[in-house]
């Protein structure tokens, strides 16, 4: 995949003149996120599809694996999130996948969406963002491995770090929301723009 930059090598290396589908062995599809307390970026990179599903397995990765130790007493997330996208602020079916989450996790998960075209204030985007697209500068993106490689060593002055990882998991397009999610929705939407802002508190499961 054609990268912008300029790469110094001893041996010259071959590659197409132009990027098509049809000649890749496969994808690579990053999902971010920041914290901004501690100034670090966790991209988790998929090999299928950018999903609703997709998008609430990197945040279960990211709590399971960095969030609870980082925050053993946190009841709630905060996330804040462009509008677009998996995580679509339109997308009911990312709300019941984030409702799933809650409940698998069993902490309340807030959302904060961006308004359209305001997603450029959202730190993630000039905090983390353009350092990976720095550090992959000129690289020959040629496997999957090579592309997590090249995020992981994303640096900057400040102490930025990166921690990255392959999700390989088949994900389904084309689903649909449950007939009755709207009605039976738990989702608490807030008072103030509730079309950007709600959250996901996990349900009580009856046994």
């Amino acid at each position: 995949m054609y990268r912008e930059g300029a790469l110094y090598t001893q041996d010259p290396i071959k590659v197409f003149d132009h990027d098509w589908a049809s000649l890749a062995t496969g994808v690579a599809i990053p999902h971010g996120l920041y914290d901004v307390t501690h100034n670090v970026g966790y991209i988790q990179i998929g090999t299928s599809h950018d999903t609703t599903e997709f998008a609430c397995d990197s945040i279960r990765h990211w709590w399971n694996t960095y969030g609870q130790r980082q925050y053993p007493l946190a009841d709630s997330i905060l996330l804040l999130c462009d509008g677009g996208g998996s995580n679509s602020s339109r997308y009911y079916l990312f709300k019941q996948d984030l409702q799933r989450l809650a409940n698998d996790l069993g902490i309340e998960i807030r959302i904060a969406h961006y308004p359209p075209y305001t997603s450029k204030y959202n730190p993630i985007e000039h905090r983390l963002f353009p350092h990976v697209s720095r550090a992959c500068q000129g690289m020959i993106f040629d496997s999957v491995q090579t592309v997590q490689d090249l995020i992981a060593r994303t640096t900057t002055r400040t102490g930025l770090k990166v921690f990255t990882t392959i999700l390989d998991k088949p994900y389904q397009t084309g689903r649909k929301v449950a007939e009755d999610f709207k009605a039976k929705m738990t989702i608490v939407f807030d008072d103030v723009l509730p079309q950007w802002n709600y959250t996901a508190v996990p349900e009580v499961q009856v046994i």
